[in-house]
């Protein structure tokens, strides 16, 4: 992930290709729940003038130079109304978003931000996912996105700086052995 940007614009042509990965993973149902707001110049100003309205003592200053900004927002509805359709309809799922045990919402949210992350690599960006968390209606209400709309967090891009890549402090736990946590037939 990276925390610190040059302030070099990402050309279009890039950005569409990033963008265009986050569609190529799975949505249940074939129903495509997600849109991506995408945030630029005076945007990205607006959004960390919500989100962080007194930057002083922020310990990652150079993510505030990130050119663009992509707030992937899932729709829980879209969902619910595509299992009550007649195809669906026997799963139950159409009933609300209390009847799904998994919302495939997030997990298909999750798989758009993953292939987001993964093409931003492949084309040479820096990019870091981030949570809104408590900032989440403010951003919503300043970006005008739908009621019944959710925000995933905030996927930062741009060209990174030369500290661009430097570990955040929960690095130092390292990566897990996958071997601890894979389970080959049973548990």
């Amino acid at each position: 992930m990276c925390r610190s940007f040059r302030d070099d614009p990402v050309a279009d042509d890039v950005l569409d290709r990033v963008l265009a990965a986050a569609f190529r993973g799975p949505a249940a149902g074939n129903t495509w729940g997600l849109d991506l707001l995408v945030l630029r110049d005076r945007e990205t100003r607006a959004y960390w003038g919500v989100t962080l309205p007194d930057p002083e003592g922020f310990a990652w200053p150079g993510l505030l130079r990130a050119p663009v900004l992509v707030i992937p927002v899932v729709d829980p509805g879209a969902y619910v109304a595509r299992y009550g359709e007649d195809d669906k309809a026997t799963s139950g799922l159409g009933a609300g978003e209390h009847a799904w045990s998994v919302p495939y919402w997030w997990v298909d949210g999750g798989a758009a931000v993953m292939g987001i992350l993964l093409a931003a690599e492949d084309e040479g960006l820096g990019a870091l996912f981030f949570g809104q968390f408590e900032h989440e209606g403010a951003v919503s209400a300043r970006f005008a996105i739908p009621d019944g709309r959710r925000s995933l967090g905030t996927v930062a891009l741009g060209w990174p700086s030369d500290a661009g890549r430097a570990p955040s402090r929960s690095a130092v736990k390292g990566r897990p052995d996958p071997g601890d946590f894979t389970h080959q037939g049973h548990w």
